[in-house]
């Protein structure tokens, strides 16, 4: 009984919410709207979610890639953005990573001997590239400047490099992201 009435509760704040033109968005997931008829319904996100993990040295290149990702239409995800005062980072990171399409490692020569978090995000990432379909992308490298890849990921995965042409880079990437999503949606595959 009182699952149903909290429920009832969360209806009428996501209603008062609408009727004030205040927008109530879930983060990466949708968001809940009016209809014609003044019914509230949830309308999913259409959105790619990516994960961007990095070396806090990286930061600013990074912010750069968030910004150019998010006005490319996709739904990055990245700490200094996301995260909120009082909650549980560790547990939030490996849920954004969880729920991602697209894992998006930045390496440079400063994060790839780095020890730290960005090694225990890379590490659960892969575990997690290790239980999709084989033909799917994942975990994507990026180099940020003229570093070396860790073998283990080198020897299996392309990279796409963000230098010494950005743009370039960055329109490889979102591409792939593109077809990709296309490809798990059961779209048509592409000529070779």
């Amino acid at each position: 009984m009182s699952s149903t009435l909290s429920k009832r509760t969360l209806l009428k704040l996501i209603e008062r919410c609408l009727r004030e033109d205040s927008a109530v968005d879930i983060d990466g997931f949708g968001s809940f709207q009016l209809d014609d008829r003044n019914h509230v319904f949830f309308e999913p996100s259409q959105r790619i979610r990516v994960f961007l993990a990095y070396a806090d040295e990286d930061r600013t290149l990074v912010k750069k890639l968030y910004a150019e990702l998010q006005k490319a239409g996709f739904e990055p995800w990245m700490d200094q953005e996301k995260l909120v005062p009082g909650q549980n980072w560790p547990r939030a990171i490996e849920r954004a990573i969880d729920l991602s399409d697209f894992f998006l490692v930045c390496f440079s020569k400063r994060s790839t001997a780095k020890r730290g978090h960005f090694q225990c995000e890379l590490r659960y990432a892969l575990d997690l590239a290790a239980r999709v379909p084989l033909e799917d992308i994942f975990l994507v490298p990026l180099r940020l400047d003229d570093c070396e890849v860790p073998r283990q990921i080198a020897t299996k995965t392309q990279y796409v490099d963000l230098f010494p042409d950005w743009s370039a880079g960055v329109a490889k990437l979102t591409n792939m992201m593109r077809r990709q999503v296309v490809l798990r949606r059961g779209g048509p595959k592409p000529e070779c």
